[in-house]
């Protein structure tokens, strides 16, 4: 890449980028597109949260044909299969490349805020450049969230968040609680269950879905019926939707579901959700079995909209059985020693917290959530890209982020006062 090594300051730009993971580059690939002057300012090296945040076996949750960025759709030999985080890594890597992503790395933006004659200016540690516009592009998962709860455990137990654990072999030797039953927290206890460590989890509200359910991938079968396409506004809740859970299944192995169920009747330990710990005593609320049910009634009324959609096309599709609950809990467990249990370690999956502290203009909610219409906020010039529900449940998906980089490539040439470009040059969605 030719992209300058470092900001030089008092330079001026049109466009100032701040982030290049997937979201920053795809706005990127649009603006070289459009010939538009522009800078990405990444704080570490290009795409770094997707080796430094997941675990060693981690593997994409949506199969690899929907992996499309502006102008560079995923071109392997297994369009079913689920990449893995060393090679969604390099792909994005070879994404940058391709168009010579005038990025700089390794320089940190420390306050971004408006100028005095115009524009924006972006406050570095290599110094400070003025900007027409600027581009947030750093994603929604900035700060690891370890629950109060968490203080109140013995200090001999070893705990990591979801996003420094690496694998099973880099934890203490013993029993693993983990904590926190998303995305992150089912993945990371099957880690776990099939290296044969003893496994507690203790469960929250997250849904499932079945990874495949009449002779298809459920995420092909959402995709044809649109439903990542349907913009926030429309969905039942409004903005709050914006806080759900998404559901968990896998890609490991060609993609499975997790039924937790199943690892329970294998040994794995199910708890309600964590209330309180006191050294190595903790205390667990009697929701294990009701998680459980929650859980598969998501993904049952999943299978029913596939059905319901299969029928209303005419489509020719094997049928199948539904699923029946392979094991329910005899008694919930409410409390626990971890010395007594033999558990040394404990994995927290409790999300994480945005910090945009740095960000000095007012246009933020009383939760600290910028407020934006699909990436526009209400100061001219200011745009946010690469959160989750930015427009649609897809838009933390690679093809989605590339619609919502496209949308907001508009908007930033129509204030430059460019002329939009023919729309044959825009991945579609």
């Amino acid at each position: 890449m030719t992209a300058p090594r470092r900001v030089v300051d008092g330079t001026h730009v049109e466009v100032a980028v701040v982030g290049g993971g997937q979201a920053g580059l795809s706005i990127s690939w649009h603006l070289t597109r459009q010939r538009i002057d522009h800078v990405v300012l990444e704080r570490d090296t290009i795409a770094h949260d997707w080796i430094d945040r997941r675990w060693d076996a981690f593997t994409l949750v949506t199969p690899n044909w929907q992996c499309a960025l502006p102008g560079f759709a995923y071109d392997g030999d297994d369009p079913d299969g689920f990449m893995g985080r060393d090679e969604v890594h390099a792909w994005i890597r070879r994404y940058a490349d391709s168009f010579d992503a005038p990025v700089v790395e390794n320089v940190l933006v420390t306050r971004l805020r408006d100028a005095a004659t115009g524009g924006f200016e972006v406050v570095t540690d290599q110094g400070t450049i003025r900007a027409d516009q600027v581009v947030v592009a750093t994603g929604g998962y900035h700060r690891p969230v370890l629950p109060a709860v968490a203080a109140g455990v013995s200090s001999d137990i070893v705990q990591v968040h979801s996003a420094d654990y690496r694998s099973p072999g880099a934890m203490p030797e013993g029993g693993v609680l983990v904590v926190g039953s998303g995305q992150s927290g089912a993945q990371i206890a099957e880690d776990l269950h099939l290296a044969g460590r003893r496994v507690h989890l203790a469960l929250g509200s997250a849904p499932r879905c079945a990874r495949f359910y009449r002779g298809r991938d459920c995420i092909a079968w959402l995709s044809d019926m649109g439903v990542y396409d349907i913009p926030v506004q429309a969905q039942v809740g409004g903005l709050t939707k914006r806080e759900s859970t998404n559901h968990y299944m896998t890609g490991r192995d060609g993609g499975r579901d997790i039924d937790l169920r199943a690892f329970a009747l294998e040994g794995m330990q199910l708890h309600g959700r964590l209330t309180a710990a006191d050294g190595t005593a903790l205390t667990f609320s009697p929701t294990a079995e009701a998680s459980l049910d929650h859980a598969d009634s998501v993904m049952e009324s999943i299978k029913t909209d596939i059905d319901r959609y299969i029928e209303r096309e005419g489509l020719d599709a094997p049928t199948e059985a539904r699923y029946t609950p392979v094991w329910r809990p005899e008694t919930e467990v409410t409390g626990l020693d971890l010395r007594d249990a033999g558990i040394t370690s404990i994995v927290w999956s409790a999300g994480f917290r945005s910090d945009y502290s740095w960000v000095q203009i007012g246009v933020f909610d009383g939760a600290g959530h910028p407020t934006h219409q699909r990436g526009t906020t209400t100061t001219p010039g200011l745009h946010f890209l690469g959160l989750p529900w930015l427009h649609t449940w897809g838009s933390g998906r690679f093809e989605a982020v590339a619609r919502d980089a496209a949308h907001v490539a508009d908007s930033i040439a129509a204030r430059a006062g460019r002329s939009p470009l023919p729309e044959e040059a825009v991945v579609p969605g």
